[in-house]
């Protein structure tokens, strides 16, 4: 794990840690004036998180009709299908954007016209939790803060990381294999390298200017006052640069954090800090700080792949030795469990996890389903960094019979739903959807290979045909969570175990806060029968939530190919 010292400090005290004195003490009275303005403009209401959150994730624009805002169109089909099942909605970024599906932001202010307006996105906060994104660590370079700088204009000098071309940036971590500096020309001609460390249409912020700081922090209380009560911080890793160092991680940018939550919980202190950092393991859960500091919830990026493997393989033995390795630093924060989203199945979290044989063997099986495969830059070359497939794609063969197909995707839901934690749930994976080549053929994009976008009448009749794979798949999952949200063990602060019945099977055990019910999720990763003791730990007779049917203490366990238990004391 990082060696990163946290430390309490005050807003004034992390202010002087980050800046000169003279620009900590403007940049802290800029800041109490933003606190000031928008606690009179928020409502803010007290809330914990409870087994009966989960967050749907999808794009402003999943659903859509003719003549109707897609905004509009997504909150009916929460409304008609998800409403009382599903609390939560992950709508990602649907500001005015240039590229990458929304993650070139070029206004973070607006809603894209082309997805609906303010007035959606506030209807849907009425009757779900809101998560949004907080791309902060870069912006388009069509936004108005980057074509101000290159015209000169004051208010934006320094707000980007100008570089001479020959300055060494050897030690940088590379998450991508395009040009860490991107060539832009200004208003007189003059060539500017600029820090671009995902592409050349999303140019880096510069923190190290106080006045970067409070635009993005305004921006922050915006989204805050328009009903998000959780800010998903998106590749924040990377946020402070400083030339010389790998510039992820670094010290600052846990600091920087830590300093944007205090910030907007002084306002709104319900609001939930979520990291995203697609990174190894270890270094991923250090953005949970202390555990009353940082990040109230960190995403489980290293779930994915290791869920696939273990389909992949019948055999959950790497699953359940990292799993074994989980920990919290506190009662207070807690992972953010998911499968799938927006971007591929990520393979840096399971870096030292699984083998390079291993790691080649989800490559070569990804490939062969359909899907595709993503390099980055290292010093030893170009390595694969994730697999552009939808999940059910992952992990079944186009050939496999559609029975086994199912079995295997409901099953790594399960697990996520019964992970320790909230579970995320991507809408392409709610539906069964599979791989979208099309879509590539048209953007030249691998990660459009699960973003695929739906007419709401096509979708909403194949989720309602008897027989078809996307109903089957929906209906159970739909029941897997109703089961979830009713049951006291799976809140997300409850205590929690792992064990190692058998190979194949993958057993989380959780018990409540009051202690008084307990459930061990079993999860059978084979296409064959098993049978196992649960040992001493276990003797008393148990009912699975799932069949209804009591499991006896004096009886082995007997699980179907791919079959899950859900047994409560």
């Amino acid at each position: 794990m990082l060696n990163i010292q946290y430390k309490s400090h005050t807003i004034k005290e992390r202010l002087e840690i980050l800046y000169e004195k003279s620009e900590a003490e403007v940049a802290l009275k800029e800041i109490n004036a933003l606190i000031k303005t928008y606690k009179t403009r928020v409502d803010s209401k007290e809330y914990h998180l409870s087994e009966e959150d989960t967050i749907l994730i999808t794009y402003g624009d999943q659903v859509q009709l003719p003549y109707e805002p897609p905004l509009q169109t997504l909150n009916k089909f929460l409304d008609n299908y998800l409403k009382g099942i599903i609390n939560s909605v992950h709508i990602l970024p649907f500001y005015p954007y240039s590229s990458d599906d929304g993650f070139s932001v070029i206004n973070y202010s607006e809603v894209d016209p082309k997805m609906g307006s303010w007035n959606e996105v506030e209807g849907i906060s009425k009757d779900y939790r809101l998560m949004v994104d907080g791309v902060i660590n870069h912006i388009s370079q069509y936004s108005d803060w980057f074509k101000g700088y290159l015209a000169g204009e004051a208010k934006y000098d320094n707000y980007f990381i100008d570089l001479d071309p020959i300055t060494n940036l050897s030690e940088v971590v590379r998450p991508r294999a395009s040009p860490l500096l991107s060539e832009f020309t200004d208003k007189d001609g003059k060539i500017h390298n600029i820090w671009t460390t995902f592409s050349k249409d999303q140019v880096d912020l510069n923190y190290a200017n106080y006045k970067v700081l409070i635009s993005v922090l305004d921006a922050l209380f915006q989204y805050v006052e328009k009903g998000a009560t959780l800010i998903r911080l998106d590749a924040i890793a990377f946020i402070w640069k400083e030339v010389g160092t790998p510039c992820v991680h670094l010290a600052q940018t846990h600091e920087l954090i830590q300093l944007m939550r205090e910030v907007l919980h002084k306002v709104a202190p319900e609001v939930i800090m979520i990291t995203e950092t697609n990174v190894p393991h270890d270094e991923n859960i250090s953005y949970f700080g202390s555990g009353s500091d940082e990040a109230q919830m960190v995403y489980n990026f290293a779930l994915p792949p290791l869920l696939a493997h273990s389909v992949l393989q019948s055999d959950t033995k790497k699953l359940t030795t990292w799993a074994k390795t989980l920990s919290l630093p506190s009662d207070k924060v807690c992972f953010f469990n998911f499968t799938a989203s927006h971007d591929g199945c990520g393979l840096r979290p399971v870096s030292g996890l699984l083998s390079d044989e291993e790691l080649d063997y989800l490559v070569q099986n990804t490939q062969e389903h359909g899907g595709l495969v993503s390099f980055r830059d290292t010093p030893e070359g170009k390595k694969p960094y994730e697999l552009n497939c939808s999940f059910i794609d992952i992990l079944s063969h186009p050939d496999e019979e559609d029975s086994i197909k199912v079995k295997r995707m409901l099953l790594t839901q399960a697990v996520a739903l019964a992970m320790p934690g909230v579970p995320g749930i991507y809408f392409h994976s709610l539906v069964g959807s599979h791989n979208y080549h099309e879509g590539v053929k048209l953007s030249g994009v691998n990660r459009t290979i699960n973003r695929e976008k739906f007419n709401y009448d096509r979708l909403v009749k194949i989720l309602e045909s008897d027989g078809s794979m996307e109903k089957i798949i929906f209906s159970a999952y739909r029941r897997l969570i109703s089961i979830r949200t009713h049951e006291k063990a799976f809140n997300p602060h409850s205590k929690f175990a792992f064990y190692d019945f058998h190979k194949s099977v993958f057993a989380i055990f959780q018990e409540s806060l009051d202690k008084s019910e307990s459930i061990l999720a079993l999860h059978n990763f084979s296409n064959k029968e098993v049978d196992f003791d649960l040992g001493d730990d276990f003797d008393v007779d148990m009912n699975d939530l799932l069949s209804n049917k009591t499991v006896s203490k004096r009886e082995k366990v007997k699980l179907l190919p791919y079959q899950i238990m859900w047994l409560k004391n």
